[in-house]
């Protein structure tokens, strides 16, 4: 379906940021139209049925979703309340360990502390920004223009910051404390100690505790169905299989990698912002790995088989070595492998002859051409020997082709280049607006402006205020209640 007649806005991509500014410049009266290149809506959180066995379903990206209850946007959208069911598990996630039991983390914080060799120290680094969470939130998804939300929470975010984003993470004590840390801050696919790791484990690990890590029941597709739906009740429009290669009519706002602009306006381009779009560099990749599995997983450690999600990298060491080797353009021998089983929280995943899905990838260079199929399987059997035995299918996406599903996902970098500090702040091209762009009604809302990766909606939600008070002097945000 080509799209035609002209919006007040052109929304160019599908993921949740793309429909979060959406929705709101919807619900502000304006018309609005999304655009997508893909048959399908969601970006990188779609969920789509396995080739061979169809009522077995993947997330295609993203599988649990830590923020969907607890970033600022959803915490005013309230996705629960447009029938988005959210299943939160009592274990947020684990992190098997090969010389003693798994370090778990439970939703419950003192239970976590029970089984951890050193719980005292897991407590002082978490427990006051748990009983602070939205705070902490605020303040880490804030957009680091204004003040912070809460500066109580500032306070207590500072030290701790710093502290695990260098040498100085050592306070944490316990080999199981440092491990089950380190695997939550690895989600950045950065290099550790550094602050941008530091700051995503801070923030994910506190709402283990304060709010769980919900899975979407049905999938991830349940969440950009709801924005969808919401578009579409206040005059929206979506347009599936087009993609955008000539600047639309009007106000535009670019769901996409930041490069994506210099084939869309070529030489329009201001010189000097396409020659920094030239030189934007993406980070390390991952390598998607999904399974179908004919029953449970044989875990040495049996608690593992109420973990959804599992960080599979092994102790601290071995994780931050792994994270340097990639960075250096290397394959480590052992890469940082993060897993999740979602029927253990949602059993309608699994179908009616008892197959569920197994979501996995692994972090590789930038643009690696490796299949890692064999190599994830490997790391499964060190803590589950038997694997193999109910592996029924692999479905196996090297990094360097994972764009061909989600074009922002350049060498297969799931944070579009903006997992680190400085794109974080002033976003892709330093500015003080960072989600603005020097090119006329042309603004960027995906995962490479600020506050970066993640299913929050947050760089949607800041581009979409930034439009509506330069292009439409429009300074109220509209409600976003049901």
């Amino acid at each position: 379906m080509l799209s035609t007649g002209v919006v007040d806005v052109t929304v160019v991509g599908s993921g949740p940021n793309g429909l979060t500014a959406a929705v709101i410049l919807a619900r502000a009266g304006l018309s609005v139209r999304v655009i997508e290149a893909e048959s399908t809506a969601g970006g990188g959180a779609r969920t789509l049925p396995d080739p061979e066995y169809p009522g077995v379903a993947h997330d295609i990206c993203s599988a649990v979703h830590p923020l969907a209850l607890a970033s600022p946007f959803f915490a005013d959208y309230d996705l629960p309340a447009r029938g988005v069911q959210l299943s939160v598990p009592d274990i947020s996630y684990a992190n098997p360990l090969t010389d003693r039991p798994a370090a778990i983390g439970y939703r419950d914080i003192a239970r976590t502390c029970a089984e951890l060799s050193d719980g005292n120290s897991w407590r002082r680094l978490l427990g006051p920004l748990s009983d602070d969470c939205d705070g902490v939130v605020g303040l880490l998804l804030g957009d680091k223009r204004s003040l912070p939300p809460s500066i109580p929470a500032a306070l207590k975010v500072a030290p701790r910051l710093l502290a695990q984003g260098s040498p100085l993470w050592g306070t944490l004590k316990g080999e199981d404390a440092r491990a089950l840390f380190t695997g939550v801050a690895a989600h950045t696919i950065s290099q550790m100690p550094s602050l941008v790791a530091s700051g995503a484990g801070l923030m994910l690990a506190t709402l283990a505790h304060a709010v769980g890590w919900p899975i979407p029941v049905g999938g991830s597709q349940a969440i950009p169905d709801a924005l969808i739906a919401d578009l579409r009740i206040h005059g929206g429009e979506l347009v599936l299989g087009e993609e955008v290669t000539a600047p639309p009519g009007g106000v535009v706002l670019y769901d996409t990698a930041p490069t994506a602009l210099l084939s869309i306006y070529g030489a329009a381009l201001p010189p000097r912002y396409a020659k920094a779009l030239r030189r934007y560099r993406y980070g390390p990749g991952v390598a998607k790995v999904d399974f179908v599995l004919s029953g449970e997983i044989p875990w040495r450690d049996s608690r593992l088989n109420l973990a959804p999600t599992l960080h599979l990298g092994g102790n601290r060491s071995q994780m931050a070595l792994a994270e340097s080797e990639i960075a250096a353009g290397r394959h480590p021998e052992w890469p940082m492998v993060l897993a999740a089983l979602p029927h253990i929280a949602d059993p309608a995943r699994i179908d009616a002859q008892g197959r569920r899905p197994l979501w996995a990838y692994a972090h590789v260079p930038a643009g690696s051409t490796v299949d890692m199929a064999e190599t994830v399987t490997g790391i499964f059997e060190r803590f589950a020997p038997g694997f193999r035995d109910v592996v029924v299918a692999v479905r196996s996406v090297p990094a360097a082709r994972l764009s061909e599903h989600n074009a922002n996902l350049v060498g297969g970098d799931i944070g579009v280049g903006g997992n680190n500090m400085l794109s974080a702040i002033a976003g892709p091209t330093p500015r003080i607006n960072p989600w603005s762009t020097p090119i006329p009604k042309a603004y960027l809302c995906s995962s490479a402006a600020p506050p970066g990766g993640g299913v929050h909606g947050m760089a949607g939600f800041y581009a979409a205020r930034t439009v509506l008070k330069r292009e439409f002097g429009i300074r109220d945000l509209p409600e976003l209640t049901p």
